[in-house]
């Protein structure tokens, strides 16, 4: 695990992208033997950033050439206000990324405001003859709006009360709603909501918060599309879900298998919440693991 944010930023550089920064991981520029080695791509979720896949870096790195960023207006990346965050753009900056690093094929592991960028970037693979996402992992998401259960600060900000909200959120607000979806025995302890404060203060970051959330309602404006990406997939598909989540936990894995179907490779972690490779990254390891020795990458 990398232990310190700062330890986190020194193994990344910035590429330019659009008049913004976007802060970049390659495994191959600083683990040179993951230079052969399939590539895994990393998208996180909100409020956080790729720091959040830390803990389970080395590990990921033993078996892949490891590919992370983060989405604008998130982690260190540049967080232009005023500006109209979406989906479709995150998606963009995504593929801007693979292409800038010379990558035709990946696998993937995403989490939570990360899944519904996949969502997209599934939807948009679909007509192509092959899949450019060779597997994909899902964590703890909003992959059904219906199942989606915000936390009360979220529904707040995403309203006309969002910036004034923003500029009142105090440290022990946003700290205490963001433990909130973690599991009772799983609490991310004080190294932790530090290293969220700082990644979410990270040039004015709380200003940007309240319009990231626009996410909220695209899902529900896009939702044939981004489900129907879901169902339509060909290549391998896991959901590895903390089951104790209040808001994307094991009445959305239900809702998964109901509506995209239960052949999938499908892990249910008891007690652990909507931040799975924080709580137990062992757990999250071992799920991993076992899919891609599933698919036959793992021997």
């Amino acid at each position: 695990m990398i232990d310190t944010l700062q330890q986190w930023q020194a193994q990344g550089r910035f590429l330019d992208w659009q008049d913004q920064q976007l802060f970049f991981l390659d495994s191959r520029e600083t683990e040179p033997q993951t230079h052969d080695k399939p590539v895994l791509l990393l998208v996180h979720g909100y409020p956080t950033s790729s720091w959040d896949f830390s803990p389970l870096w080395a590990e990921l790195c033993a078996r892949f050439r490891v590919v992370g960023v983060d989405l604008l207006g998130l982690g260190f990346s540049s967080k232009p206000r005023p500006h109209h965050y979406c989906m479709s753009e995150q998606a963009d900056l995504v593929e801007f990324v693979l292409q800038q690093s010379g990558i035709e094929r990946c696998h993937v592991l995403a989490h939570d405001y990360g899944d519904t960028v996949v969502q997209e970037l599934l939807a948009r693979d679909l007509p192509r003859p092959q899949s450019r996402y060779a597997s994909v992992i899902l964590l703890n998401g909003g992959l059904f709006p219906e199942t989606h259960h915000a936390r009360l600060l979220q529904k707040l900000m995403a309203g006309p009360l969002g910036p004034l909200l923003a500029r009142l959120t105090t440290r022990r607000r946003l700290l205490a709603t963001f433990s909130s979806v973690f599991g009772a025995a799983t609490q991310p302890d004080e190294a932790t909501l530090e290293a969220v404060w700082q990644l979410t203060n990270y040039r004015d970051g709380l200003h940007v918060l309240p319009p990231l959330l626009g996410y909220i309602a695209e899902r529900r404006t896009h939702r044939e599309r981004w489900v129907g990406a879901l169902q339509a997939v060909s290549m391998p598909l896991a959901l590895i879900n903390g089951s104790a989540d209040p808001v994307s936990g094991a009445h959305m894995v239900e809702r998964f298998r109901q509506v995209v179907g239960p052949q999938h490779f499908i892990r249910e972690l008891a007690g652990i919440g909507h931040y799975p490779h924080l709580e137990d990254p062992q757990a999250v390891l071992i799920a991993c693991v076992e899919f891609w020795r599933g698919i036959g990458l793992e021997q």
